[in-house]
């Protein structure tokens, strides 16, 4: 899937989430941190936002797109490793990398969720296709209409 439907999703969810969290510095935390997770899977396409970051060049030269990064024993691994050191981070960092993980499933090329298992979950969704672009407006309406119920 696109970016921009991937943060609609992860908005979604966050939007979800924040009524269960405390304090609002947290929430701004738990937000923040979920949405930039959201980019992180794509991290091993050189022209991905991620992976335009400095360092992930030596990253692309051992993994494959839709490989290792693109599971959730990877994401999970790198939650535990954040929650050893920055706790506050750890559940908005999971949040947000699984949501496109989750939204990865439902496409065509579909991920291998439980790596390095050869098991794959995939769908019926083309990215960049009219269905995408239908789901896309779909949680951005959802998403306004959270944001709304919460303002008011």
């Amino acid at each position: 899937m696109q970016l921009k439907t991937h943060l609609a999703i992860s908005v979604f969810v966050v939007l979800l989430f924040l009524p269960y969290i405390s304090e609002d510095i947290n929430k701004i935390i738990f937000a923040a941190t979920a949405l930039i997770a959201t980019f992180m899977p794509d991290i091993d396409i050189r022209f991905s936002k991620a992976g335009k970051i400095p360092f992930t060049g030596i990253l692309r030269f051992f993994t494959k797109h839709r490989g290792m990064i693109h599971s959730l024993t990877f994401g999970l691994f790198i939650s535990v490793i954040i929650a050893l050191f920055l706790p506050i981070l750890a559940f908005g960092f999971f949040t947000g990398y699984s949501m496109h993980l989750v939204a990865d499933c439902f496409t065509k090329n579909g991920i291998r969720p439980f790596w390095p298992l050869k098991f794959k979950a995939k769908g019926p969704i083309t990215t960049g296709s009219m269905i995408e672009r239908i789901i896309l407006f779909v949680f951005i309406a959802v998403d306004l209409i959270l944001f709304g119920i919460y303002l008011f």
